[in-house]
């Protein structure tokens, strides 16, 4: 089953969501704020797209962070900071148990529907 990982109030989840359900797509939605988040899914997800990709440096979470916390960020700083703060991991994360996707693309779109 697609579990699709978010924030129900981020408009590209709610495209997303939206999306999924014109398609027929059975999925579930985890709601990080509402029901919590296992910091165990940051190191498999980050084994499986990166840092780079999950990392959302463009949301407000990130531009109020410390400059420290924003400086010589690499692998292990990044799985820190978004353990610690869901809110920087860019949504959705769609994780079917075989595949992670991060974001919500053309692409991604072709990969969900396959």
């Amino acid at each position: 089953m697609l579990t699709v990982y978010g924030i129900k109030n981020c408009d590209t989840c709610r495209k997303a969501r939206k999306w999924l359900n014109a398609e027929g797509v059975e999925h579930t939605f985890h709601d990080f704020r509402v029901d919590g988040f296992d910091a165990a899914n940051v190191s498999r997800w980050l084994e499986a797209v990166g840092w780079e990709k999950l990392l959302n440096r463009r949301g407000m979470t990130w531009r109020n962070l410390d400059e420290s916390d924003k400086d010589r960020v690499d692998a292990a700083k990044a799985a820190t900071l978004m353990a610690g703060n869901p809110t920087l991991i860019k949504r959705p994360v769609f994780d079917d148990g075989r595949q992670i996707l991060v974001g919500f693309t053309v692409a991604e779109q072709k990969a969900l529907k396959a």
